[in-house]
């Protein structure tokens, strides 16, 4: 049974608790609370034993999805205040990997890619990355993903003509001209509103939402164009993973690298290269 020690023990810790934290007397005692906690809400870990194995980090999962929180199995602040029985806590910062993403890093992700278009365009990346608040591995190593699958040459493009977007002998992105899940209404949206910049926006609807979001605020309705400015174009990355940050760390967590592309690109085009690259980046940031 969990006692009023316990949420003194719990509380006063200033670091998660996780799988593989090196066992030192105050997080040995901490570790009790809260598999004492976890129980007496339910959620049993197995031993009371203060050692974070992969049974409490299951009882820590389950407990976070009940409550609505990220499952990544960490007893950060959050989750601590929810078994405290506090809620709406604070988020605790997340630790940062910026200071790992280097050149060198970058280009092993990218193994066919010029360095000198990384070197251009990676402090735009990382610089709205910062300014949306995704700082932490899962988000950066997955918006690096996102770039390697829709432009491996770390540059921001223009979608191509194609047979999904383009008829038999149409005018260039005719099929995407009356697409409403797009906001299109008619032509010319679907060549104005093509996919642009390192995420691929696409459609009347996005361009009217990102604009305004833009530091400085952007019309991209009147100026679609810009939207492939490599300034520009970062920023609509990290605004575009930061409004999918939810769905794409939980499918991560689970490893199920479809499902994170599909959050970004509706599908999984590209998927082998952002496994790759997001895979290489964990080891590299390791």
């Amino acid at each position: 049974m969990a006692t009023s020690d316990d949420k003194s023990a719990l509380g006063a810790l200033d670091v998660p608790l996780q799988v593989g934290m090196p066992a030192l007397p105050d997080r040995t005692e901490a570790i009790k609370a809260c598999q004492r906690l976890l129980a007496a809400q339910g959620f049993k870990p197995g031993a009371i034993d203060g050692v974070f194995g992969l049974g409490t980090q299951a009882a820590v999962m389950a407990f976070q999805r009940s409550e609505g929180l990220l499952a990544d199995g960490v007893v950060g602040a959050r989750t601590g205040a929810a078994l405290l029985g506090s809620k709406g806590a604070p988020a605790a910062p997340l630790p940062s990997v910026m200071d790992k993403i280097t050149v060198a890093v970058v280009s092993q992700m990218f193994p066919h890619t010029a360095v000198g278009s990384i070197k251009k365009n990676l402090p735009f990346v990382l610089d709205a990355l910062a300014a949306a608040g995704l700082i932490d591995r899962l988000m950066v190593l997955a918006a690096l993903g996102t770039i390697r699958a829709e432009t491996e040459g770390f540059v921001p493009i223009s979608e191509g003509i194609s047979r999904y977007n383009t008829s038999p002998n149409g005018a260039a992105f005719d099929l995407y001209d009356n697409r409403r899940d797009l906001g299109n209404q008619g032509k010319p949206d679907g060549k104005n509103f093509c996919g642009r910049g390192f995420i691929q926006l696409t459609g009347r609807a996005n361009y009217t939402k990102y604009g305004p979001l833009l530091k400085p605020k952007q019309d991209l309705v009147n100026n679609p164009a810009l939207a492939g400015e490599a300034a520009i174009a970062a920023q609509l990355l990290a605004l575009f993973l930061k409004d999918q940050e939810r769905p794409i760390k939980e499918a991560l967590l689970d490893q199920n690298f479809a499902k994170a592309r599909s959050c970004v690109n509706g599908g999984v085009h590209g998927l082998d290269r952002f496994v790759d690259a997001y895979k290489i980046g964990l080891r590299l940031t390791a």
